[in-house]
């Protein structure tokens, strides 16, 4: 199984050693794993130049953007991790999606993640993270990924190495179900049905309304808005 990982921060924590156990269940091979960490990877603030709404490689940014995209793209699995920060993402998560708006489904979708699975992690010491993995997970929805497993938890200390054992037993257990899940599903997961509606509403704004003449173009080139679909 190939992932990318996509890390909300450089800081190597709860977050980083819960994905690590998650990459080590998953992957018999380091060369598999391609690891991304913000804001190292991906340093700078959306622009709201638009530029990636005629094309994406006009991006500004594209410097950064290129790699992260390829690896996604080559990925059967995209894990995302980012600490509570006040009951949301970082601001370099952030920052990252942000970048991303180009291949949401009200844009130019990227037909290789209608076939793909996604991980999001958070943890916090005390709470906020469901709200945080909620940040994330609406784009993975209007990305079209196929299905995203979420993992939250509250680990009641500031680092690693103040989680108890008793909490560090209970994560591993709870990981290793969640792998099983992940592998089995691998290589043919389907849309499911909140993606599939979303796609089916975006299309039917394309065919009425197109606000957008390159999104049209570009849902016009893969048939999307006769027969074709992408998964």
């Amino acid at each position: 199984m190939k992932v990318a990982v996509i890390y909300g921060t450089e800081r190597k924590g709860s977050t980083y050693n819960i994905a690590q156990q998650f990459l080590h269940g998953l992957c018999n091979n380091k060369k598999d794993i391609k690891e991304f960490f913000l804001p190292k990877d991906q340093p700078n603030f959306c622009r709201g130049c638009f530029q990636c709404f005629t094309d994406n490689i006009k991006c500004p940014d594209y410097q950064y953007i290129e790699p992260i995209l390829k690896a996604m793209e080559e990925a059967d699995l995209i894990v995302f991790t980012s600490p509570v920060y006040v009951y949301h993402i970082t601001g370099q998560m952030k920052a990252f999606l942000d970048h991303f708006g180009f291949q949401w489904m009200a844009h130019q979708p990227n037909e290789t993640m209608f076939k793909k699975q996604a991980l999001i992690i958070s943890t916090a010491a005390g709470a906020g993270t469901k709200s945080t993995m909620k940040d994330i997970l609406d784009s993975m929805w209007f990305w079209g990924i196929a299905k995203t497993y979420k993992y939250g938890v509250n680990v009641a200390a500031g680092n690693w190495s103040g989680v108890s054992n008793k909490k560090k037993i209970e994560i591993q257990k709870k990981v290793e179900k969640l792998v099983v899940k992940i592998k089995k599903e691998s290589g043919h997961v389907t849309p499911n049905l909140k993606v599939k509606g979303l796609f089916y509403v975006m299309r039917f704004m394309q065919k009425k309304f197109g606000f957008n003449k390159p999104d049209v173009d570009y849902w016009e080139k893969h048939g999307w808005l006769g027969k074709a679909r992408p998964w």
